[in-house]
């Protein structure tokens, strides 16, 4: 098939609607199948609100309908909320085309944290925005019942993988070569976006051993470095950069309350670091009752109890977590139709 992507998060954005857009892509190729994606970087763009590292495209509405139509695709799938998506959603419903969305983010928590707009308010767009999609897919059991209870309907589950090649247990990152050899153990590591919604303070201001490390830029970084002064914070990292420095830590510890999955907890656990997080969906799907993370209400409690859980057991569960499974999923879920359909 040709499956038309509509994202408003995409590179240089760094997370995790980014990373499994742009894994999902690759993996439907290798099965043969074509990928045209609509994203800001082929539009005019002014910067988000509070946010300004993000792009949002600038009455993008007559240049995706064109998008669509040229593009000729068997499939239509809207991946987020924003101006492309809101544009997308127009346009397939004026041209008669079915098309899927996915819940990535609980972006009404993001919206009342930034904005303080009343949750109510925003979950009616949400569910007007997915109430016209074949289906809305989500990554995990914990979003799909709370959004059923929201009013939601016809959710399908569309779970996450991690690269168990490049997350990987590395000893030699714990070495006197490694990037945390000058800190002492044991080593709390955070990574991801530096933001309000991500709930970092929460982490930084844990009274724990050993040293706290920040890995990730973000609109909070400059504030958070200089509010926290003990902590470390090295930036954005990428590839096996990244591996590496997931591999250099102790725990994991995943302050946030707001995300839908959390692909940074597989990264994490396959590369054997057990993890310390809120009992909240997605870190409670994603661990479940497996012994490689610890859930509580108290998140220092958490962290120091996760140093006792196994590494190869934690590595053992991401395993399970494959983006050949993920991707079939996604297909799956899709509402093909014939190509001539957009004209």
């Amino acid at each position: 098939m040709r499956i038309l992507v509509v994202s408003d998060a995409w590179r240089p954005q760094v997370n995790g609607v980014v990373r499994t857009l742009d894994t999902l892509k690759s993996e439907l190729e290798v099965v043969g199948h074509e990928v045209v994606m609509v994203t800001p970087d082929r539009f005019r763009t002014i910067a988000c609100p509070t946010y300004p590292e993000i792009r949002l495209a600038f009455f993008p509405g007559a240049k995706v309908a064109r998008m669509i139509r040229a593009a000729q695709p068997c499939a239509v799938h809207i991946a987020t909320e924003g101006p492309l998506g809101w544009a997308a959603r127009r346009a397939c419903i004026r041209m008669g085309l079915p098309f899927t969305t996915a819940y990535h983010t609980r972006f009404p928590e993001y919206i009342q944290a930034r904005f303080r707009v009343p949750l109510p308010l925003s979950y009616a767009v949400m569910r007007r925005f997915h109430g016209a999609s074949s289906c809305v897919m989500v990554a995990t059991e914990g979003i799909e019942t709370e959004l059923a209870g929201r009013g939601f309907g016809n959710i399908r589950r569309w779970s996450r993988g991690v690269d168990t090649a490049v997350f990987r247990p590395r000893p030699e990152a714990r070495g006197g070569d490694g990037p945390f050899a000058d800190l002492p153990r044991p080593i709390f590591l955070y990574v991801g976006r530096v933001a309000v919604e991500k709930n970092v303070e929460a982490f930084l201001a844990l009274d724990l051993p050993g040293a706290k490390v920040v890995v990730g830029d973000g609109p909070q970084l400059e504030a958070m470095r200089q509010h926290y002064p003990q902590a470390h914070f090295t930036g954005p990292r990428f590839g096996e950069d990244l591996a590496t420095h997931y591999a250099a830590g102790d725990v994991f510890v995943f302050p946030s309350r707001t995300d839908t999955f959390g692909l940074v907890l597989l990264e994490a656990l396959a590369s054997g670091l057990p993890v310390a997080a809120y009992p909240v969906a997605g870190p409670a799907d994603v661990i479940g009752v497996n012994p490689v993370g610890v859930l509580d209400d108290d998140l220092g409690k958490a962290a120091l109890a996760a140093l006792d859980l196994d590494a190869g057991a934690c590595r053992a569960h991401a395993l399970g977590f494959s983006w050949a499974a993920s991707t079939r999923q996604f297909i799956t879920n899709l509402a093909p139709f014939a190509a001539g359909d957009a004209d």
